[in-house]
């Protein structure tokens, strides 16, 4: 495994910004001209990304190869965890349902298992790239958790790399975080660490000298950069944790209130990303009934478990909240995945696979009937969606465990090859989709949004963002800003005195 040169971040807990670090330096070595490929051994998250070939990984890491300027295979994530109840995950191997574990089971019975997926996922990188960039999970000082980890410190020992440990100084606390973090390490894990960043830092860094200067010579350890905070970045968040930062207070400046109804098993939810970068639109999430007012569109995002999300918004309110807003036609309910599901009829799980539930009405706006099945559809799609009298070339991708029938004739959405997807109501005000991304399409986008403008009696806007221009725009600003915050060559340097060791086990 010496071919390929690789790197990973670690951080002293989740949320410091790993997946987005490692997007930069997937960046940077591919503008440096290497060979570029992101690694995550193990992810868990409900954010997911469909490879080429139909199969799912982690979201993160089909972002950090489009930031490589690569297709994404499952070997950049061989094992992915979807957490679909309490203690449960749906575990997913090289793209596609293994099984449904608890947390016990799965450290007890898929370790060795897991450890070979790794290892040989590892093996394809290095023999197919020359720099690997690797990012942990969570911690590396979980202490009760390391005896069978197989994402931070034993992944980095497998594949012989230099380790970078990250601490988010937004949290505060920083230097106790890493200092701690170190000082919890087995030796031999420690002197694989070969420098610290801080992250998200905001202020005067002539403030934050000393303490880099204590640290240093505290632990030995350099600083390898201090990365100040990057506002309003247009890349995909992949862990829900980050939906905490978003209002649910309307914006009175922005003329088209966005609600996205904020379940407690929401997935996917980048799929709003586009609208976010809208310049007239504010986009809220909704955990409670009296948040809702009147929106212009709500949105219903996917969902890893539809029916008990479903129970969520009867149990909250929201549910009799949205059927108001249908009912004085006040909004454009928009249902995607698992929010398609929703506005149908009835909602069946007859193997139990997401619920003790075995049957559950819908909210009963589109004449829909699904049943939950053992088999995962994942695929990548397209086809030409029709709306508000136009036709629009569509592409998306699709994850669920679901088949959705009409229960009568119905007004389908978008035609692809050999079926149709997707159901409207007649005055289109209602609308549904197992197409993830369908807002990432910008003509269709644009369509929608002035559609609701007139409907308020407000001017079009002609001219919107191309989403997929500002995505490749915020990977080089990404780039630019670590590479200015960051002892880069230092990191180069310290990466080729690592692999002359030649300790890779």
């Amino acid at each position: 495994m010496a071919k390929a040169l690789p790197l990973m971040f670690q951080g002293t807990n989740s949320d410091v910004g790993k997946s987005v670090v490692v997007t930069a330096f997937c960046r940077i070595f591919a503008q440096d001209g290497y060979k570029t490929v992101p690694f995550k051994s193990q992810n868990m998250a409900l954010n997911s990304y469909i490879t080429v070939d139909g199969k799912e990984i982690g979201r993160a890491q089909g972002v950090q190869a489009e930031a490589a300027g690569i297709q994404a295979t499952t070997d950049m994530n061989p094992i992915l965890l979807k957490p679909n109840r309490d203690n449960q995950s749906q575990i997913v191997v090289h793209g596609k349902p293994y099984k449904n574990m608890e947390a016990s089971a799965y450290r007890r019975e898929f370790f060795e298992t897991g450890l070979e997926l790794i290892r040989e996922s590892l093996s394809v990188l290095s023999e197919n790239y020359e720099r690997i960039v690797i990012e942990g999970a969570g911690s590396p000082a979980e202490i009760n958790l390391n005896d069978r980890e197989m994402v931070n410190m034993r992944v980095a020992r497998m594949a012989g790399a230099p380790v970078i440990l990250i601490g988010d100084i937004e949290k505060g606390g920083v230097f106790a975080s890493l200092v701690g973090t170190l000082q919890l390490m087995e030796p031999e894990d420690r002197d694989r660490v070969i420098g610290v960043i801080i992250n998200k830092f905001r202020g005067d860094i002539r403030l934050l000298e000393s303490g880099l200067t204590w640290f240093e010579k505290y632990t030995g350890k350099p600083v390898l950069g201090v990365i100040p905070y990057l506002e309003n970045l247009n890349i995909d968040a992949e862990d829900s944790v980050i939906l905490n930062q978003y209002t649910s207070v309307r914006n009175t400046e922005k003329e088209l209130d966005i609600a996205v109804i904020q379940y407690p098993k929401i997935s996917n939810f980048t799929d709003v990303d586009p609208i976010f970068a809208e310049p007239d639109c504010h986009v809220r999430f909704i955990t409670r009934a009296d948040q809702l007012h009147s929106p212009d569109l709500v949105i219903l995002p996917g969902s890893k478990n539809t029916i008990e999300d479903l129970l969520f918004l009867r149990k909250s309110g929201i549910a009799q909240k949205i059927e108001e807003l249908k009912n004085k036609k006040q909004s454009v309910l928009f249902g995607i995945c698992g929010g398609y599901q929703m506005l149908g009829e009835k909602i069946e799980d007859p193997f139990a696979i997401e619920s003790l539930h075995q049957e559950i009405e819908g909210l009963g706006f589109l004449p829909l009937r699904t049943t939950i099945t053992k088999d995962k559809t994942t695929v990548l799609s397209n086809g030409l969606l029709h709306l508000y009298g136009k036709h629009f070339n569509v592409s998306g991708y699709e994850i669920h465990m679901g088949e959705t029938e009409t229960t009568s004739e119905s007004r389908g959405l978008i035609k692809t090859q050999g079926r149709s997807d997707g159901c409207k109501t007649a005055d289109e005000r209602i609308i549904g989709t197992y197409f993830h991304g369908i807002f990432h399409n910008d003509e269709f986008r644009k369509e929608l949004l002035n559609q609701i403008r007139q409907t308020k009696g407000l001017e079009p806007i002609d001219q919107r963002v191309s989403f997929n221009q500002l995505r490749e725009e915020a990977f080089d600003l990404l780039a630019d800003h670590v590479r200015a915050n960051v002892k880069l060559e230092l990191i180069k340097q310290k990466m080729k005195e690592f692999q002359k060791k030649g300790d890779y086990q």
